[in-house]
C-alpha cells in the first residue's frame, strides 16, 4: 500500500522537558524520502538553533504533539520564525508498538505530516 505525498519537505518533532528530537523528511520527484535528524535543547538557544536548522533545509512545515506545557515555548518560537506549525493530538500520532525511541517517534510524526496534510 502506498500513500500520496502532500508535503515534500516537512519536519516532525518529539518534544521532552529538556530535549527536542527533530526529523526532516525531504521527498524528491521520484517519491524517495531522505531523512535528516538532530537533537536540540528545549531552551531558547536550542530553539533558535532548531529554527536555523529548519531554514538550512528550507523546511517551513512542522508537526508536533500537543503534550502538556512543553510544547508551548516550542510553538511560540517556531511561529515567530514564520513556520507553519501543526499541533496534533498524541492519540493520533502514537506510533506502532515495539522498539520505541525518540528518534523513531520524530520520524513517525514527520511521515504522518508528509501523507496526512493537504
Amino acid at each position: 500500500m502506498s500513500f500520496k505525498i502532500f508535503k515534500f519537505n516537512c519536519c516532525g518533532l518529539d518534544i521532552h522537558k529538556t530535549w527536542i528530537f527533530a526529523c526532516i523528511g525531504i521527498t524528491d520527484s521520484n517519491n524517495r524520502t531522505q531523512y535528516k535528524q538532530a537533537r536540540f535543547s528545549s531552551f531558547t538557544k536550542g530553539l533558535n538553533e532548531l529554527c536555523d536548522w529548519l531554514a538550512k533545509y528550507n523546511c517551513k512545515d512542522v508537526c508536533m504533539e500537543s503534550t502538556g506545557k512543553y510544547c508551548i515555548p516550542v510553538f511560540n518560537i517556531l511561529e515567530q520564525h514564520n513556520l507553519w506549525v501543526t499541533l496534533s493530538h498524541p492519540k493520533y500520532t502514537k506510533p506502532m508498538k515495539g522498539n520505541k525511541t525518540d528518534r523513531k517517534d520524530a520520524k513517525w510524526i514527520c511521515d504522518l505530516l508528509v501523507t496526512w496534510m493537504n
